[in-house]
């Protein structure tokens, strides 16, 4: 499972103020949850379903300069949330989005792109209850997604408190959208990010996003 650039924009976009705990879940190797570590001084729990992403996970964690605020738990998320680990002031996924599609032959990449393991609705059930009263939940899914999700976040209690879409070129439609819910109502912004311009090149507003973690930048 390569750096991709959804793990870096959720990294990076998050919001980490006042956050002391962390949850990334499905962590993958790791990325996330390194992302969050490098900008807070918050500790930062991971759930990773599949075995051998979680042990690249410990590993990475391991080498970090983050280590001793930084542990991941090999179990399904909707186990964990009965586990006695929460509160968590923040709680973030770039969870599975493939739905009603063709699974490839690699089984963990099914686990990984596959909500029928993790739904939307199973998510923001669980993430609720181990949010405390003033937590935030941050997400990025497809855009073609963002009506479903929302939906279930609501009915889950959570308020959209803001939304980026993610758009990959300058003229293009969106991709990808970032959502930020709070467990208070309240009134959400809405904007955008473009990735690459006419020209091809990174715009300003994403290298000024990610330029904590690329050194090009």
């Amino acid at each position: 499972m390569k750096v991709g650039t959804d793990g870096v924009l959720l990294g990076a976009w998050t919001p980490v103020k006042d956050s002391l705990r962390i949850l990334d879940i499905g962590t993958g190797t790791g990325l996330i949850a390194l992302l969050l570590a490098q900008r807070s001084f918050a500790t930062v729990d991971a759930v990773e379903i599949d075995e051998l992403a979680c042990e690249e996970a410990k590993f990475n964690f391991e080498q970090s300069p983050w280590k001793d605020r930084l542990k991941v738990f090999n179990t399904d998320f909707q186990m964990f949330v009965n586990l006695p680990f929460g509160p968590y002031d923040l709680i973030v996924s770039n969870p599975p989005f493939f739905v009603n599609s063709l699974k490839t032959k690699n089984a963990a990449l099914s686990v990984a792109r596959h909500n029928d393991v993790l739904t939307f609705d199973q998510l923001v059930i669980c993430a609720r209850k181990l949010l405390n009263n003033n937590g935030r939940l941050c997400v990025i899914i497809p855009f073609t997604s963002c009506e479903e999700f929302r939906g279930c976040a609501r009915l889950a209690g959570f308020y959209l408190q803001r939304q980026t879409q993610v758009i990959p070129k300058f003229g293009r439609a969106p991709k990808r959208v970032l959502l930020e819910f709070t467990v208070k109502p309240c009134y959400p912004i809405n904007n955008e990010l473009v990735i690459l311009d006419e020209g091809g090149n990174y715009t300003r507003d994403y290298k000024t996003l990610t330029a904590s973690y690329y050194p090009a930048f």
